[in-house]
């Protein structure tokens, strides 16, 4: 009788450590974008990679240069995510397989 009492107690201790490890790996609902370039951010997609790529963020308006925005994220799943800016002088940026569940906020440079 008391092993069916301890047994579970210690079962959920050993899975304590893998408790934090779960919730960091889940995307924000939002991300913060910011303009590090000398140029408007003219606009900005994020989409799951992938074959069966989806849409789950989009730069609601120009970015001027040095500012930030929000861009919430439509039901992220997963940590792995591409992203495509493009700029007024029509260059873009484009990354794939960048982690949103490390990365809270992004950076565009030159």
């Amino acid at each position: 009788m008391m092993l069916r009492r301890i047994l579970p107690a210690a079962c959920a201790l050993a899975l304590l450590p893998v408790v934090p490890a779960l919730a960091q790996s889940r995307p924000p609902t939002q991300i913060k974008i910011t303009n590090a370039r000398t140029v408007p951010l003219e606009s900005l997609e994020i989409t799951t990679t992938g074959e069966q790529a989806r849409l789950v963020g989009k730069l609601a308006k120009p970015l001027a240069p040095g500012k930030s925005a929000m861009v919430k994220l439509n039901k992220p799943a997963g940590c792995s995510y591409y992203l495509l800016g493009k700029f007024s002088d029509e260059s873009e940026s484009d990354n794939d397989g960048i982690d949103l569940c490390k990365e809270k906020s992004l950076r565009l440079t030159e």
